[in-house]
């Protein structure tokens, strides 16, 4: 979005085939290292006491609670690492949309403005929702909350933000809109 908002005459030679290849690979690959860095680091623990999870999957804090007093400082400090980058992505994009919206204010026609806002806005849109659901759902379960209230915030954190990612990118779409308004007149005028 940067490339394409900020320096669009040089799109075309920044977003070749080969920088997307590589934004891919890279992407994989960390996945790939930050998951097996964390499941080493879960081996490495000595688990004591229950073996029940009160999740309806296993997540790395969960596991956490029920490992031995002093055994888990290994994977703690992976946690922290990993928080360290995932802050300093966020500080990335951060910066990235200032000058992406430093670079839209400037467009002197407000329907161009709002075109340009209006590419960027389904991917704020997701990362907001995925950063708050995660961001509830992992301090919810930090917290002395209802077991039942942890797995419910879980659910949301794991169910919708992938449920709702589609029908976001999916607005930008002429019919689709045609066909919510005609959705949403249709019940707003059989209330009435």
């Amino acid at each position: 979005r940067y490339a394409a908002i900020c320096q669009p005459l040089h799109y075309e030679s920044v977003m070749n085939r080969g920088a997307c290849v590589q934004m891919v690979v890279a992407s994989w690959l960390s996945g790939c290292v930050y998951g097996s860095v964390h499941v080493s680091g879960t081996f490495s623990v000595t688990f004591c006491g229950p073996n029940l999870v009160n999740q309806f999957f296993c997540d790395i804090p969960s596991l956490l609670t029920l490992a031995c007093s002093g055994d888990q400082v290994l994977e703690y400090a992976f946690i922290i690492a990993s928080c360290c980058f995932a802050f300093a992505c966020f500080i990335l994009m951060v910066v990235s949309y200032v000058h992406i919206f430093s670079a839209v204010l400037s467009i002197p026609s407000s329907q161009g403005r709002f075109k340009t806002f209006s590419t960027c806005m389904p991917h704020l849109t997701v990362v907001t929702l995925f950063l708050s659901s995660g961001f509830i759902a992992y301090l919810g379960s930090a917290s002395k909350s209802s077991s039942s209230m942890n797995l419910f915030m879980s659910a949301l954190y794991s169910l919708f933000p992938p449920t709702l990612n589609p029908i976001i990118y999916s607005l930008r779409n002429r019919d689709v809109k045609v066909a919510l308004g005609r959705l949403f007149r249709g019940k707003f005028l059989s209330k009435m």
